[in-house]
């Protein structure tokens, strides 16, 4: 008699069978399991590592940067510096002080404004520019039609633009004949001496290519007469305002009886002599606008690279003549567009530089690597310009492709 009824040999071995399935159905899915978290875990980090790789390039592209930037600010930059690649900000850097001269300094900042002096042209291009898509003039159109005053024929809008118009300096002209160093010397002052004067020109018009600041006072006297407004009226209406740039203006000198001391401005500018920074006093050509006096921050600047880029102001059409060579010779590899230059080694960069009573500037914008750098410095000191080049031109550090605004 089976004192355990119910434990027999095959009872048992079933049990041992159900027993074992179950642990063997239990230990596959708990690999299976921990082979699939794997797998899903493999997708995530291989995401990430691409999203890391990003960042770690950007991060690169910075530290590299700020290297450079930071070098010349302990050589004798003082400034503010922005970095753009692929749309995005890589690098934005306050360095230095507002104010030299003062025992207590204040600090940059980011958002403070700088004169541009001539890196002021691209903007009083873009103004003619726009006044051409509302069909009120032509590039060549003689400048007569719009300042019958001017005393020199054959000279067109375009022939302004892209610096071929060989028109005499007027900086120099004032120098020789403006009485009164303390009363601001105007965009009507100068038309009205040219008429007088008649100096003698430098060349005929279109016969070759030669800078002068002349044109682009010019040209915003033009605008005054073709839009019936203040210049520096048109220019926030018109392009500040629709771009965002808000502290963004023309320095203007048209109500003031007399030079001040100093330009109304928290970032002064200041000459730089063996003893040390000067503050600059204010200028009474400070009062021709038009190829100097605009006033804007890094921030803006590049709002307006990022409007040019999506035709915010102007149709792709019409912008892109600005960035076409206006000259058929290459000075030096060099042409000038519609307020732009470019160089024939590094094709796709327009750029400018600026220098005016005490503020140096640079722009570059590389289209073809979507790179854009502005650099704003309050003093004269000298912003290497092989050493800009060398940094735009890099390709030891690379980042991701990113699709351009407008397309």
């Amino acid at each position: 008699m089976n004192v355990f009824p119910y434990f027999c040999p095959m009872k048992k071995a079933n049990k041992s069978l159900i027993i074992f399935v179950f642990l063997l159905l239990t230990v596959l899915l708990f690999f299976c399991g921990r082979r699939c978290s794997r797998h899903e875990s493999v997708v995530v980090n291989t995401d990430s590592l691409f999203i890391d790789l990003g960042k770690l390039r950007v991060e690169q592209k910075a530290k590299m940067t700020d290297k450079l930037f930071t070098g010349f600010a302990r050589n004798g930059m003082n400034g503010v510096v922005l970095y753009a690649e692929q749309g995005q900000v890589i690098y934005e850097k306050a360095l230095g002080w507002r104010d030299l001269s003062k025992r207590q300094k204040d600090s940059l900042r980011i958002d403070d404004a700088f004169q541009l002096s001539s890196d002021s042209k691209m903007f009083t291009a873009e103004a003619i520019m726009l006044l051409k898509a509302d069909g009120k003039l032509d590039y060549d159109d003689d400048v007569k039609k719009y300042i019958p005053e001017l005393p020199y024929e054959g000279v067109t809008i375009r022939h302004l633009l892209t610096h071929r118009s060989g028109l005499p300096r007027y900086d120099a002209m004032a120098d020789s004949f403006w009485p009164d160093r303390k009363k601001p010397f105007s965009n009507e002052a100068m038309i009205k001496m040219l008429a007088e004067k008649k100096p003698e020109v430098y060349g005929a018009p279109n016969a070759s290519y030669f800078y002068n600041n002349i044109n682009y006072a010019l040209l915003a006297s033009v605008v005054e007469r073709v839009s019936k407004q203040h210049f520096e009226d048109f220019m926030r209406e018109r392009i500040f305002e629709p771009v965002g740039m808000a502290h963004s203006y023309i320095y203007s000198m048209r109500d003031d009886t007399e030079v001040s001391m100093y330009m109304p401005t928290e970032v002064h500018g200041h000459d730089v002599y063996k003893s040390g920074p000067v503050k600059a006093q204010n200028d009474y050509l400070n009062g021709v606008m038009g190829d100097k006096i605009m006033f804007s921050t890094v921030e803006d600047i590049w709002a307006y690279n990022k409007a040019l880029d999506s035709h915010l102001l102007l149709p792709d059409s019409l912008q892109a003549e600005a960035f076409e060579p206006g000259s058929p010779e290459w000075k030096n590899d060099e042409n000038y567009g519609f307020g732009w230059r470019m160089n024939r080694n590094y094709p796709g960069v327009f750029f400018h530089y600026g220098w005016w009573k005490g503020y140096r500037s640079v722009i570059v914008r590389d289209t073809t690597h979507r790179r854009f750098l502005v650099v704003l410095n309050n003093t004269t000191w000298l912003i290497p310009p092989d050493v800009i080049w060398d940094f735009i031109s890099d390709t030891s550090i690379v980042l991701p492709e990113a699709e351009p605004l407008g397309m």
